[in-house]
């Protein structure tokens, strides 16, 4: 469980991080998803290209000596970009009254459980407040 209710709060649990509200502080609940970022590979990639280009063009190696180190490198930098296939990063944000902002980075395989439970939540709130619209009412 990643949200537990209590008769007047709502608590957040997701691996060691903890925090909880009252429910009328809550303004903003819900999920983030970012595509994830290859600078680290795209670049390593680049310096190899042209390390190889320069090798190639303006060296005199004529028998190809760099040409196996840039297909290792080439190697392992496929296996690095496609060694996870998790195309996207989730976070999990909450917006409090005082304009205080968690974000919580959330596994891939977390995310439908944490999905329902935040509808879940928000179906509850959407409850709450049509009940208490009645009672002023």
């Amino acid at each position: 469980m990643f949200i537990f209710l209590t008769h007047d709060q709502v608590q957040f649990h997701y691996g060691s991080k903890r925090w909880q509200y009252s429910f009328n502080e809550i303004v903003e609940l819900g999920l983030l998803k970012r595509k994830k970022s290859y600078f680290f590979e795209n670049s390593a990639f680049i310096t190899v290209t042209a390390i190889a280009y320069y090798c190639m063009i303006f060296t005199n190696l004529m028998e190809l000596y760099y040409l196996i180190p840039a297909l290792l490198c080439y190697t392992l930098l496929i296996i690095l970009r496609f060694h996870n296939n998790t195309e996207f990063n989730y976070y999990v944000i909450v917006r409090d009254t005082n304009h205080k902002e968690i974000k919580v980075k959330i596994n891939p395989v977390d995310r439908p459980a944490i999905g329902r439970e935040i509808d879940d939540y928000l179906n509850f709130e959407f409850e709450r407040i049509l009940e208490q619209t009645k009672k002023t009412a």
